[in-house]
């Protein structure tokens, strides 16, 4: 049987089914890192999205109950050029067809996932449909709104605000550890690693929906405010900017991708869409303040526009050695700073991991 990738501009690759039948669209964008296929497809900053990964095996070490960044697997659909049908990992509980078959995820495999990356790199991304019928696809495609017109971050966060402890999630007020600062997260697509950082450098996260004002965080009495990433154009943000903006010299800030296209919004400056964006686990970050180089983690398809921080109070502390964008600023006077990268990498390089203690540390200078 054959499944096909049909593209808004009328391309089709021809595969084979994975995962479970029917049609899926989304925005078409690929990932480099050779492994985190299951931390990948639970990251909600891919929410909208069919993910191509490019690494030509997919599969291999299988699925376990360990390593899932949410509660659901956010895209829309998987892109691979091949997919493991017997894995080998003592970890390992199923395979992730037998995954997505019972996430009811649509997902195509046996293409040449090398074209396809080539001309998303060229062309930039696109929106598609994963389909079996291409008159269906072609109808869908037509039919679905634009990826940037979309506001995936109320999809994804959470209804109702809660802890994370030694466990996992739990209601607020059933820790009872001692000595431990409270971090305040605004959840705009979060990962479970992120919490699991915080909680191991010696936080009591907390843990909101995107949709919490500035006087339920601050009733929550935070050491510390986490912007978390996301998926979505952060213009599209603007309730959230506004919170952003009335948190900003309350309390020591700290924003991870997403977080920190908000934390820029929130002082005046602009953002921008990528071309193809930066999805994977090699990308090199020059600090300019250290003059350290770092091999980070990074999921994001916009960027901070440099030249709009003039004259805001924020400055840019660290650039993309690949393309030099804005990876990381700071707000002067306002114990604000973010990252573009994720420092919890699942998957990645640990490089960035002293940035949980740090936050941390900054945290309990104010108490």
């Amino acid at each position: 049987m054959k499944r096909y990738l049909l593209l808004s501009d009328g391309t089709v690759f021809t595969g084979k089914p994975l995962g479970a039948s029917g049609e899926t669209v989304g925005e078409v964008v690929f990932n480099t890192g050779m492994t985190g296929y299951q931390e990948i497809l639970t990251d909600p900053s891919y929410s909208g999205q069919i993910v191509l990964l490019t690494y030509p095996l997919i599969g291999n070490y299988g699925i376990n109950d360990d390593d899932f960044e949410s509660d659901r697997i956010q895209p829309t659909g998987l892109i691979v050029k091949e997919a493991c049908e017997v894995p080998s990992n003592w970890r390992a509980t199923k395979s992730i067809d037998q995954l997505l078959k019972e996430r009811n995820k649509v997902a195509i495999q046996g293409l040449d996932t090398r074209a396809i990356t080539k001309r998303i790199r060229t062309a930039g991304v696109t929106m598609g449909c994963i389909c079996d019928d291409l008159e269906v696809g072609k109808a869908r495609l037509e039919s679905v709104q634009n990826y940037d017109e979309t506001d995936f971050v109320y999809d994804v966060t959470t209804s109702d605000p809660y802890e994370w402890g030694r466990e996992g999630r739990r209601e607020i007020g059933e820790g009872n550890e001692s000595g431990r600062v409270r971090l305040v997260v605004l959840d705009c697509g979060l990962k479970y690693n992120i919490l699991r950082r915080f909680w191991k450098a010696g936080c009591q996260p907390i843990v909101v929906p995107a949709t919490a004002t500035v006087d339920q965080i601050m009733d929550l009495k935070p050491d510390g405010i986490l912007l978390s990433p996301g998926p979505g154009d952060p213009r599209r943000l603007g309730p959230v900017v506004e919170t952003v903006k009335g948190l900003i010299g309350k309390r020591p800030i700290f924003g991870i991708c997403l977080g920190n296209q908000l934390l820029c919004h929130a002082v005046g400056g602009e953002t921008y869409k990528l071309k193809f964006g930066h999805r994977g686990s090699n990308h090199p970050v020059k600090d300019l303040i250290t003059g350290t180089v770092t091999i980070t983690s990074q999921n994001h398809g916009y960027a901070v526009d440099a030249n709009s921080l003039t004259g805001t109070g924020a400055e840019v502390t660290q650039l993309n050695l690949n393309d030099e964008t804005v990876e990381g600023i700071r707000i002067k006077g306002a114990d604000a700073s973010s990252i573009q990268y994720h420092p919890e990498a699942a998957p990645g390089p640990w490089d960035s991991r002293p940035y949980f203690a740090e936050f941390v540390e900054k945290m309990r200078a104010t108490l």
